[in-house]
């Protein structure tokens, strides 16, 4: 068992584990907690998996799968409505589609109790929200970092939750990034595949496993070169896991532009004149977009796809690369 904070890490559900229930397999591989205790943590949103939260206890694991438990603050205040701003791409009565901006965290957590897409999302939508999540992270079917930017889908009721988890689950849902990084993907497009796990060397971050880990493949172009230096590359996942552009992008030798937890030291030495070079290297989050989100809406089965331009930081950044 592996500890960060107020986070648990499961073991890495090996061959012969899967298909077991998923209060069940926590309950026997973290001796220190009871299954009743896991049992709440689960339908209280706590606990996920690729950064898609579970709430359901017979959940069958699989094998390779890592599952994050959030041990809630002993007198953690519950999330407050709060008067922000949202930039909504779509909604209706079952779910509501946001292009959520850098720099703002998905849910409540020790050190950001406010200024959350939650305590935005309960100002905006009272009580209509699905409950699955638990009172901390009502809604909330996915996430995506408080640096990237870009689309996500909430759940305005139960019945929608459920059914985008599960698509979620299945990787059927399409989404589309934008990133920047450092040099230039070589080949210029392709797909990468590596399971991807938590770090042996830093609990804090994920990396490509020779071994455990979750099947990860990441489809890319390259949209456009910037002087041999940089690149603007798109990106089409067939799975999702967390921190996978990141961690794909970063072992092809293409660290994202201002990823503080990837990009390697020495970026700064790339052949390009003085003011671009301190302008890009202080660029004060990773350069990810989500661009594009598709998925078959839980009420009407059709298929639906929202699109989100580059926000003005990215476009800035791209605008000062093709000096």
């Amino acid at each position: 068992m592996d500890t960060d904070n107020n986070i648990i890490y499961s073991p890495v559900v090996e061959d012969g584990q899967q298909g077991s229930r998923l209060d069940k397999y926590l309950a026997q591989s973290l001796p220190d907690m009871s299954r009743a205790q896991l049992q709440r943590l689960i339908l209280s949103g706590n606990v996920s998996c690729d950064d898609v939260v579970i709430v359901d206890n017979s959940h069958k694991i699989r094998q390779g799968d890592v599952y994050q438990i959030v041990i809630p603050e002993a007198e953690e205040a519950l999330p407050q409505a709060e008067n922000i701003p949202l930039d909504i791409v779509y909604e209706d009565d079952d779910l509501i589609v946001v292009n959520k901006p850098a720099g703002m965290t998905v849910h409540p957590a020790p050190g950001a109790y406010h200024g959350t897409l939650v305590n935005a999302l309960l100002y905006h939508c009272r009580d209509n929200l699905s409950g699955i999540g638990g009172v901390k992270r009502p809604g909330i079917v996915h996430r995506i970092d408080k640096e990237t930017s870009g689309l996500l889908v909430v759940a305005k009721n139960d019945m929608a939750h459920r059914f985008l988890s599960e698509q979620f689950a299945e990787h059927s849902i399409e989404r589309t990034y934008y990133a920047v990084v450092y040099g230039i993907p070589s080949p210029t497009s392709g797909r990468i595949e590596g399971n991807i796990g938590r770090s042996p060397y830093d609990r804090k971050k994920m990396a490509i496993v020779k071994s455990g880990g979750k099947p990860a493949a990441t489809n890319y172009q390259t949209v456009e070169v910037f002087h041999g230096a940089a690149a603007l590359v798109k990106c089409n996942l067939e799975t999702g896991r967390t921190h996978q552009i990141r961690v794909h992008m970063s072992s092809h030798g293409c660290h994202l532009i201002g990823d503080k937890v990837y990009t390697k030291s020495g970026k700064n030495s790339i052949m390009l004149p003085a003011s671009v070079k301190t302008y890009i290297n202080s660029f004060p989050r990773q350069a990810l977009h989500a661009a594009t989100l598709g998925f078959e809406h839980p009420r009407s089965h059709q298929t639906v796809s929202f699109r989100s331009d580059l926000p003005p930081d990215m476009e800035e950044l791209l605008s000062v690369l093709r000096f």
